[in-house]
């Protein structure tokens, strides 16, 4: 037996073909286009997304079937999360764009929301905060500026959910229209305490709720893909959670206390809190991490940073100065820090725990001497401060403890930055064999729900460490240029508009 994972991230689809043993015996990758319509504005071309996941899932399973690899036996999704995506319940086709996660186009928004005072009480019932990153405001946005679009959600025409929703569309062939509480909790329509979609938010952001996906468990049956939809399949689909969800359920992180940071378009750190809502008031998430057959909810507390990963792939296709991600290791290696330079990557505003959408990103202290090694190693030392912000306030403001982190996702495989991650928090840093965790994570969930593991005990047997990085002397006098490079960022949309 074994799972197919659908891993459909921000700049491209992963699937996965998992093995009982927990091990990756195939894998296939597609990329679609990023959109940039005006400043702050990100979108996607959903059938972009549709046709990326069908090319690599037909290279995984080419792949599985040329290794001699048992037939998949069932499908876990895991996706962006926030990103809004519209389709047609019939033709199943989408009459716009999706507005993605990183998009900003709802600040004046949220800045209305926040000023009639709807905050306290939205963070009350969902976790979040008011911010453009969540997909509800991109729906209110939609009511307000393309509303003839909006006519065939109210007239029920047309479905809206985010991308995991989406595809299962897709798969199902139009059949199923549901989507898990991990990424329910992401809208800012999800009461997560209740466990169910929320009348009076809903009538807040102005969405029907009926045009909603119905919420299902994360893992058990919720449909079978459609063999005519997709490559010729008839298996259940079993398994679904928001990406940052899966890759804690990847990373084995099944009891309280335990804790993830992923590394990927941004950065996004985790931890475990079981049946606890534990609240912040200093910057961090409260969400849902995943739910059970049986309804029961295990819960989270988050700190999202929007560009991490992103800011390298900035140096390369922005700036040029790098031909490939892994070539930031040889490059900053090449100087014994950034020479006084520090890269604040707020290229799509601050997340977690500054939450300033008018933040732009910003390089000080650059001088004659500067090179584009000293650039480089500035990218990577801003990411380790980016998860420092986060984890002095979940060890200060929240209380938690962090002993060791547990990191995973693409950037992960750079020693360098994960000794200087290490360093930079004063404990280790733990890095398992397989780095691909969103993936996984959702392959545990699909494989839990069809029966190819039986327990989480199972599943946390196959995780395998690959290297254990030991902190050396913290440079607390980058950090403290770090903090005022970010006082410099902040605002700076507003103060030059």
């Amino acid at each position: 037996m074994a799972v197919l994972a659908i891993d459909a991230g921000t700049t491209g689809v992963t699937a996965l073909v998992v093995t009982p043993d927990g091990r990756v015996a195939a894998r296939g990758y597609a990329e679609f286009p990023q959109h940039f319509p005006s400043p702050g504005q990100v979108e996607h071309v959903p059938e972009e997304i549709w046709q990326a996941t069908l090319r690599a899932c037909r290279d995984a399973l080419d792949a599985a079937a040329a290794a001699g690899v048992d037939p998949v036996v069932c499908v876990g999704i895991t996706n962006q999360r926030e990103t809004a995506v519209l389709w047609d319940r019939k033709r199943l086709r989408s009459p716009r764009p999706a507005i993605v996660w990183q998009d900003r186009r709802t600040t004046a928004i949220c800045d209305r929301l926040k000023e009639a005072g709807h905050e306290p009480r939205v963070a009350e019932l969902t976790g979040l905060r008011l911010d453009p990153y969540f997909t509800g405001t991109k729906l209110t946005w939609l009511t307000e500026h393309d509303t003839r679009t909006w006519d065939g959600v109210r007239d029920g025409s047309l479905a809206i959910g985010t991308v995991d929703s989406y595809l299962i569309a897709r798969l199902t062939g139009g059949q199923v229209h549901a989507t898990d509480a991990s990424n329910a909790s992401r809208t800012l329509l999800y009461d997560i305490g209740a466990g169910a979609w929320s009348d009076e938010l809903c009538e807040l952001l102005g969405v029907p709720r009926g045009a909603l996906p119905e919420v299902v468990p994360s893992f058990g049956e919720i449909g079978r893909t459609d063999p005519e939809e997709f490559l010729g399949l008839d298996v259940p689909i079993s398994g679904i959670a928001g990406d940052q969800q899966a890759a804690l359920f990847g990373q084995a992180c099944y009891s309280p206390g335990d804790s993830k940071c992923t590394y990927g378009t941004g950065s996004f750190l985790l931890i475990n809190t079981g049946s606890d809502l534990v609240r912040s008031d200093a910057g961090l998430l409260t969400t849902v991490a995943w739910q059970d057959p049986d309804g029961s909810l295990t819960y989270a507390l988050e700190g999202a940073i929007f560009v991490t990963g992103a800011a390298v792939q900035w140096l390369r296709d922005g700036l040029g100065i790098i031909s490939s991600a892994s070539e930031t290791t040889a490059v900053a290696g090449t100087v014994p820090d950034s020479g006084g330079v520090v890269f604040v990557p707020a290229l799509t505003g601050l997340g977690a725990p500054h939450w300033d959408p008018d933040a732009r990103g910003t390089i000080v202290g650059i001088t004659r001497g500067t090179t584009r090694a000293h650039l480089v190693r500035a990218t990577l030392e801003a990411i380790t401060y980016e998860v420092r912000d986060v984890i002095e306030v979940m060890t200060a403001a929240a209380g938690l403890e962090v002993p060791v982190l547990t990191v995973d996702g693409g950037a992960a495989a750079n020693d360098l930055l994960c000794q200087l991650q290490s360093t930079e928090l004063g404990v280790p840093v733990q890095r398992p064999e397989i780095l691909e965790t969103t993936g996984l994570g959702a392959a545990f969930l699909a494989g839990l729900g069809a029966g190819v593991w039986s327990t989480r005990e199972e599943l946390a047997r196959t995780w395998r460490l690959d290297r254990r990085f030991e902190p050396g002397p913290r440079d607390d006098a980058g950090y403290a240029r770090w903090l005022e490079a970010v006082r410099r960022a902040r605002g700076w949309a507003t103060a030059t508009a």
